[in-house]
């Protein structure tokens, strides 16, 4: 065996030894470059398949560790921020609400007769028609216009509409009664009354005098640079031509003192 592989390499020097420079270094670079290769795939390749491994585990434990710190910040925050902070927004929405409409409101007061000044100005205006003789002035009692509305509105309705609907919310609340294990008279719903933005100051004005000078009279009371509301006109002509005229007028106003006759 040992003879048989000498005589191999001495089959292989005298060929090498026969060969020209160039083919030995064609030859010496071949077996360099196959025992590179030989060793790359020894331990280089398991080496780069190792590295892309954890290359690739680095990434996925990135991305954990990333969702973590979200979950994290999220909660903190959730920590630090106001529980009111919703109920303080709604709040401050109501108070700009509100200020607008007392803004408003009071651009409404402005173009409006004082409760105050309404008998010195009708006074003012019955001085310069020195034909009309005042009978009565009188002050007549203050009231919110949601109260208002809802005086006339339950005058406009039927009486037997409005019969009929207490009929039936007694009837419901007996009912109600009963069936809750309850006896005798039922509990009367207190309804809360909306709160009043704007109060109606009024007065009453009795006139005697001829039909023409209540005319210019009531011309001059239109033409005030300060607006009154009409409530009504009723004239009385029995004692021609000495008629009585009867105005009511009003005056809107956010305060509800009485005015000062």
């Amino acid at each position: 065996m040992k003879q048989r592989f000498q005589q191999q390499w001495l089959k292989l020097s005298t060929k090498l030894d026969g060969m020209t420079l160039r083919e030995r270094v064609m030859i010496f670079g071949t077996v360099v470059a196959g025992m590179l290769f030989l060793i790359y795939v020894v331990s280089v390749q398991p080496l780069l398949s190792r590295q892309k491994v954890l290359n690739q585990q680095i990434k996925t434990q990135q991305k954990q560790i990333a969702g973590i710190e979200m979950d994290i910040a999220a909660r903190a925050q959730g920590f630090v921020l106001d529980p009111d902070a919703e109920t303080r927004a709604r709040l401050k929405t109501v108070r700009q609400e509100i200020d607008t409409t007392s803004a408003g409101l009071l651009a409404v007061q402005k173009g409006l007769v004082a409760p105050d000044k309404i008998a010195p100005l009708l006074g003012h205006l019955l001085r310069g028609n020195g034909k009309l003789k005042l009978i009565s002035l009188k002050t007549l009692p203050v009231t919110g216009l949601n109260e208002a509305a809802h005086a006339k509105a339950q005058t406009a309705r039927p009486k037997a509409e409005v019969a009929q609907q207490k009929a039936e919310a007694a009837a419901a609340a007996v009912v109600a009664a009963a069936a809750s294990g309850i006896v005798g008279k039922p509990k009367t719903v207190v309804q809360v009354k909306p709160r009043e933005l704007l109060y109606r100051h009024g007065v009453e004005i009795v006139l005697q005098g001829t039909y023409l000078d209540m005319i210019s009279y009531m011309d001059a009371l239109e033409a005030l640079p300060l607006q009154l509301f009409w409530g009504k006109a009723q004239l009385d002509a029995q004692q021609y031509p000495n008629s009585r005229l009867t105005l009511t007028l009003y005056t809107l106003s956010l305060d509800q003192k009485w005015m000062k006759l």
